[in-house]
């Protein structure tokens, strides 16, 4: 196997890595600096469109995969390092660079993923006709490319809660197919042929019912009064079962829920359903620990130097300790708005949802405690901790599959339109027929 097998991915857009007989014709030196298209600022030398060509031609061999005509393959090529171009301009243009340290650190992590060091990668590069220097510039561009688009496509994805919804819902039985659920159900029974007003007056049952049972009410007591289902005298329970066992409106409310949790009304052709999930089992069980939390927060601003921040911070910070209320300190100073209309409240936090410097002071903190003021990004803190708890985060975990899946799925349409918008607004000249694509 060649370098170019392993490190195939790598070097789909090298720019300017070895070169060859194609277009020999043309290829001699005095037409090899020769300016093919002008984009932007930037040219493209037929140099480097024959070493892009020959690279694509030896990478086309070793898949075993069927070359283009030449003058097909001379246009996608082309098209291929104006993209590029394009791409690495606006990058400039937005102020991304790779620092040498992230270079560095990707150049060995491709040596290591190849079992190689760097020295052997630089040698392996060579044998195959490649410039290591120019390899290197490849993977800096490469590192350009991809981290403006995660700033200019990934950071526009918008995936909205209900798109999460009904992808768990039509693929629920991929999704949670280990799962085993148990249920209780409450029914509502339509006859067949109801008019609007027995159609309304179910609903309205069936809206009061749940109510109870939100507020408390024992849930399989009022199956036993209530519901019409054949299970009713067992309280509505529908045993463990499997998601595929589960009628489909069941399996797609079942696994957004969590244990103890009563479902929003159903309709179904029977009538009206209420679902509440006992418990489940299986899966990718994944516990985690949640903390609440209050803080203050005193930033420097325009008015006040970073200094005066920390010493209004250690002020605020004695008064609590001598007595004064948190929530009223909060209320009246803190400069996170949001948390201080609720006296500091954050609400219940999981890991990484704070920055690491406010989330390691807030781990350290027992229960009841307040911490002395502590840097973050954002400022300095008085953080209160009011509570810790245990709880399942299967169901977060669901939903961050499925946010990936359409992150991936939207991905590809979005960067082609953010592409072509950038193509489109760009300035770009052939200067020879035969590569205008």
């Amino acid at each position: 196997m060649t370098i170019f097998n392993v490190l195939g991915a790598a070097l789909a857009l090298a720019l300017s890595l070895g070169t060859g007989p194609v277009w020999a014709q043309e290829s001699s030196d005095q037409f090899m600096d020769r300016i093919v298209a002008v984009v932007g600022e930037d040219v493209i030398t037929q140099r480097e469109l024959v070493d892009r060509i020959e690279l694509t031609r030896q990478q086309l061999a070793q898949r075993g995969v069927g070359m283009p005509n030449r003058d097909t393959l001379i246009r996608q090529v082309m098209e291929r390092i104006v993209l590029e171009r394009i791409q690495l301009q606006e990058a400039q243009r937005v102020g991304i660079d790779i620092d040498e340290l992230t270079l560095n650190q990707t150049m060995e992590n491709i040596a290591a993923e190849n079992g190689l060091t760097l020295f052997q990668l630089r040698d392996a590069l060579q044998a195959e006709g490649i410039d290591f220097n120019n390899f290197r510039q490849q993977i800096r561009d490469e590192l350009t490319i991809a981290q403006l688009r995660r700033r200019q496509v990934d950071n526009r994805l918008r995936i909205g809660d209900q798109e999460i919804d009904d992808l768990i819902a039509a693929e629920s039985g991929a999704i949670d197919r280990d799962v085993r659920y148990r249920l209780n159900q409450i029914l509502v029974a339509l006859p067949q042929g109801a008019d609007s007003a027995t159609i309304a007056d179910a609903r309205r049952k069936a809206e009061e019912l749940r109510e109870r049972a939100s507020a408390g009410e024992d849930f399989a007591n009022l199956a036993i009064q209530h519901s019409d289902a054949p299970d009713a005298l067992e309280g509505g329970d529908l045993g463990w079962r499997n998601s595929g066992d589960l009628p489909t409106l069941f399996a797609r409310t079942a696994v957004l829920m969590r244990p103890g949790e009563i479902s929003e009304v159903l309709r179904s052709p029977r009538g009206f359903h209420i679902l509440n999930l006992v418990d489940r089992e299986g899966g990718q069980q994944v516990q985690v620990e949640q903390t609440r939390a209050r803080h203050i927060l005193i930033s420097p601003d325009q008015i006040r130097t970073e200094r005066e921040a920390r010493e209004q911070a250690d002020l605020l910070y004695r008064r609590i300790r001598d007595g004064a209320s948190f929530a009223d300190l909060a209320r009246a100073h803190s400069a996170d708005t949001g948390s201080a209309a609720r006296g500091g409240e954050l609400g219940w936090l999981s890991a990484g949802e704070t920055v690491p410097d406010f989330e390691a002071a807030m781990d350290r903190l027992p229960i009841g405690t307040v911490s002395e003021p502590i840097q973050s990004p954002f400022g300095w803190h008085i953080i209160e901790v009011l509570e810790r708890r245990q709880v399942d985060a299967s169901r977060e975990l669901i939903r961050a599959r499925a946010r990936e899946i359409l992150q991936n799925r939207k991905r590809e349409e979005e960067t082609e339109l953010w592409l072509r918008r950038l193509r489109d607004q760009a300035f770009i000249e052939y200067r020879v027929d035969a590569v205008r694509p």
